[in-house]
């Protein structure tokens, strides 16, 4: 079986389930109803498929009539064919990585927003201004994506750093991107607070979790410890002086999350619930990746925090990806510019399942 004849049957599957989606959305009284939102989602994620297809389908077929053409014996219409080709190429090549990025996902919570968590590691403060270096980074490419950013949770440090964060990024393809982030990040730089010059080498984790909804998990009200308490900070005005700061901890798993950004006690209620939905959903879908991993070694890194995924390097004006032994620009990198950076984890990813076929 050729490649086009295999993305076809994929297609075809996709067009299927296409039909099962609108004819459930269309059925009346159904818009709001549980899992609603999630079916819109599904479908938008399915037009991502077959838009593209029926674009690489029309392109491969200008291609081969234009090949014909080079072939044939108007040598007027085999000169402009031939200009045509290299065009042609080039976009039937990015289709084609598109749709096999698409066809061969495998994971149900990629078209889901994600909750970002950056931690610093060993360092000390330093270690706690690498990760607010590594917010900014996240934070401009959302910009660059229109992403919309919300802030849950932030521990600033006394020198301007983070000693944790926690946000929520919406929109398109947000999770398939951002899970990549998942791991130990690693800085070596001449810290601000170094007065010899000398490199530095701190760290901080990344936990990137597709946001989990209502339906998704069930929270029930004999399960939670709910506080209210007095936001935190590094002191002085940025105190919050009333209890609008939000701990709820989860007594079955013992899972604890905070939420302190808003003024308002309800918000900040809602937002730590979901947090905690979003903790427990990933939770459950980490058990299911291992298994799959244990039945296909496929995936580029394995998307645990413990696991050291990239290294910036301040004096070299480096970023080593060490999953794919791939260096970037820093400068770029700083800037929020991760496209090169993702499209190069999507082609190693890509060849591992074509691999695997």
């Amino acid at each position: 079986m050729d490649l086009q004849d295999l993305l076809r049957r994929r297609v075809e599957a996709f067009e299927e389930r296409k039909r099962v989606i609108e004819a459930e959305v269309e059925q009346p009284g159904r818009a709001g109803k549980s899992g609603y939102g999630e079916l819109l989602r599904e479908l938008g994620a399915i037009g991502k498929v077959l838009d593209p297809w029926a674009r690489w389908v029309k392109v491969r077929a200008s291609l081969a009539e234009a090949r014909e053409l080079v072939d044939g014996t108007d040598a007027e219409m085999a000169g402009l064919a031939e200009e045509e080709i290299p065009g042609l190429e080039r976009e039937d090549a990015a289709l084609e990585a598109g749709l096999l990025d698409r066809l061969l996902e495998e994971d149900p919570d990629a078209n889901r927003p994600a909750i970002v968590e950056i931690r610093a590691g060993t360092g000390g403060e330093e270690a706690a201004l690498f990760a607010a270096d590594l917010a900014r980074i996240y934070q401009r490419y959302a910009a660059l994506q229109g992403w919309k950013v919300e802030v849950m949770d932030s521990n600033p440090s006394e020198m301007g750093g983070l000693r944790e964060m926690v946000f929520k990024l919406s929109g398109d393809d947000v999770f398939r991107f951002m899970r990549w982030e998942s791991g130990g990040h690693r800085v070596q730089r001449v810290p601000a607070t170094e007065t010899q010059g000398r490199i530095h080498t701190s760290a901080a984790t990344v936990a990137v979790m597709p946001e989990a909804e209502a339906v998704d998990i069930e929270l029930k009200p004999e399960d939670l410890e709910i506080t209210a308490m007095r936001a935190g900070g590094p002191g002085g005005q940025s105190v919050n002086k009333t209890e609008s700061a939000v701990r709820v901890v989860h007594i079955p798993t013992g899972l604890m999350v905070k939420c302190q950004e808003d003024k308002s006690q309800l918000r900040n209620r809602e937002r730590a619930l979901q947090l905690l939905r979003s903790r427990l959903y990933e939770r459950e879908r980490q058990k299911r990746e291992d298994a799959r991993r244990d039945l296909r070694r496929t995936q580029v890194g394995s998307g645990d925090r413990s696991e050291r995924i990239r290294t910036y390097n301040w004096p070299q004006n480096r970023v080593s990806d060490h999953r794919i032994n791939q260096n970037f620009s820093l400068e770029k990198v700083l800037e929020g510019n991760l496209d090169d950076l993702f499209a190069a984890l999507l082609a190693a990813d890509r060849e591992a399942k074509l691999a695997s076929l």
